[in-house]
């Protein structure tokens, strides 16, 4: 029988939730003959290739499953996704991530929705259990739920792939890099469809306190997407900047310019815009989220940081990669 998909899954040393994805991939419903697992370890991890290797001499009756690593001198999950699908033996990819449980007809639904030979690609559904009052972190990881195209849970032509270039290997953090393959692809005349029917579960991990501070170092491949796709990012990603974020760096620069001057008055007025900007922000931020003591005082203190934060991030991506973007 011929392979219809190979299912691409980029991993970073977390093989326990490695193995969790590779037994929800193990049993889909589709036959076995018909789709191959390609693992592709980001990490060089040899634990992962133990672990590749164990789970399918225990799983005998599961599809192929292929371990291979990026060339040396190559990483990121860009780089890890293109090693992948340029491995694989099936004209149709699906990718997903070590940390999902696709849905027993994940594969069988993909491939309805990628059955017209005019479909380049199709965006399934990713579906992100929360609390009933979620943390910061939690919301934030919720936000894949909502997007129209994430790698999470997406389905692509090889032929596709390999007429756009796949992914761009700049994008060397897990942020931004499948938005710019969705981009390319429209800017193409490709047809991209939804897969409503193929769903992928994505449970939020345990994240330590702060996390959502290391999070806006991702800002920074922001520009390279607006510098490749100006029109679509406005459209699909941010109508504007964020006015908000510049407006409490301006303020905070002038409080300490000010006092620095010895301009005490215009120190205080500066110092006090600030404080009510953050606190403004920080109330945004904590809408329908946990109310743990915890929770609140990380909240209140990284919504202090985030805003230099972000436009630093914001603005060495526009001097790294060239580009008029704020």
């Amino acid at each position: 029988m011929t392979i219809r998909v190979s299912v691409v899954v980029p991993t970073f040393r977390r093989p326990a939730l490695l193995r969790r994805c590779l037994a929800a991939l193990a049993a889909q419903d589709l036959p076995a003959a018909l789709y191959e697992i390609i693992v592709v370890d980001d990490g060089r991890c040899a634990h992962t290739g133990r672990t590749v290797a164990r789970f399918a001499a225990s799983h005998p009756t599961a599809p192929v499953i292929r371990y291979v690593r990026p060339a040396v001198g190559r990483r990121g999950p860009a780089a890890a996704r293109n090693t992948g699908w340029q491995a694989a033996r099936a004209d149709i990819v699906a990718f997903t991530d070590d940390d999902t449980l696709p849905a027993r007809d994940w594969l069988g639904q993909g491939l309805l929705a990628m059955d017209p030979a005019d479909v380049a690609a199709a965006a399934g559904e990713v579906v992100v259990p929360l609390p009933e009052v979620p943390t910061d972190w939690e919301r934030n990881t919720a936000g894949l739920s909502g997007a129209e195209f994430v790698t999470a849970n997406c389905f692509v032509r090889r032929a596709a792939l390999a007429a756009t270039g796949g992914f761009d290997e700049r994008f060397t953090r897990a942020w931004r890099e499948d938005s710019d393959l969705y981009f390319t692809l429209l800017e193409a005349g490709c047809k991209v469809v939804r897969a409503p029917g193929a769903v992928v579960v994505h449970p939020v991990r345990p994240a330590r306190r702060g996390v959502s501070l290391g999070l806006h170092r991702n800002l920074f491949f922001d520009a390279l997407l607006y510098k490749k796709h100006p029109d679509l990012y406005r459209a699909k990603i941010a109508a504007a900047p964020p006015l908000r974020y510049y407006a409490i760096v301006a303020a905070l620069a002038v409080a300490l310019g000010a006092l620095a001057a010895g301009q005490l008055l215009l120190a205080g007025a500066a110092a006090l815009l600030w404080a009510v900007l953050t606190a403004m922000l920080a109330l945004r931020r904590l809408a329908g989220t946990s109310r743990a003591w915890p929770d609140v005082a990380d909240m209140v203190l990284t919504s202090a940081l985030i805003p230099p934060l972000a436009v630093y991030w914001r603005l060495a991506g526009a001097l790294h990669f060239r580009v008029v973007f704020a």
